[in-house]
């Protein structure tokens, strides 16, 4: 992959610990890292490994306790509650193994549901969230719920809510691990096409050959990063 891009993300001597009880779990250990904009990047590890949490920081959705983290040379670590979520809405979408939908909404409902957030007109938010369902080829879907839906179905609904404000910046929490081989591979090559279309892709797996779609592959142990990798 060529340098000549512009950093993303970088992390530096970032900590995070969680304390329980007496007891203290050190889940990120001094990581260091840097993510150019418009990469693919898979996240390994076995379960503990400090992978989910690290994305969690990424995705504004929890404070490291010592260390940096600059996401487009800002440094978020020092960002208000109103500033984190002003970045979580505009620059970041969340994609997660579970989908977590809203089960009563319809899929365009969901889509509408970070817009509703940032107070777009309604006009408005309907629109963009029929093109965002559009894009991931559920246009004929829109008006059912999640129970009428299969579980690569309601993963396109839950890729189009993340790409619905434009975001810089996908976040995917192990997004095949609940979809059959079929759907997974649909995802997938979703993930491809918005890969080339600039994105950049962060995604965690445990899986290794959904990692070997990413362009660099990053394994984590106890908190720590043990191997970084280039593939393509």
């Amino acid at each position: 992959m060529s340098k000549s891009l512009p950093r993303l993300i970088e992390v530096q001597n970032l900590k995070k610990i969680y304390e329980l009880g007496d007891n203290k779990v050190i889940a990120l250990n001094r990581i260091d890292l840097t993510i150019d904009a418009g990469s693919y990047v898979a996240i390994m590890g076995p379960s503990g490994s400090g992978k989910t949490t690290f994305l969690d920081i990424l995705g504004c959705l929890s404070r490291p306790t010592a260390g940096s983290y600059r996401y487009k040379g800002e440094e978020v670590h020092k960002f208000s509650e109103k500033r984190l979520a002003e970045l979580r809405n505009h620059e970041i979408g969340f994609v997660f193994q579970n989908f977590n939908l809203l089960s009563r909404a319809t899929a365009l409902e969901n889509v509408e549901l970070p817009l509703i957030y940032d107070r777009v007109p309604r006009k408005e938010r309907k629109q963009r969230a029929e093109e965002s369902l559009s894009a991931v080829g559920l246009q004929d879907r829109m008006y059912h719920r999640p129970n009428e839906l299969s579980g690569g179905q309601r993963q396109r609904v839950a890729i189009a809510r993340a790409l619905v404000n434009n975001p810089s910046t996908i976040l995917a929490d192990e997004p095949t691990g609940n979809l059959d081989t079929s759907s997974g591979e649909s995802i997938l090559e979703l993930f491809d096409e918005l890969h080339s279309k600039g994105h950049t892709i962060v995604m965690v797996t445990h899986e290794r050959d959904v990692a070997s779609r990413a362009q660099r592959i990053i394994h984590f142990r106890d908190g720590k990063v043990i191997s970084d990798e280039w593939q393509k």
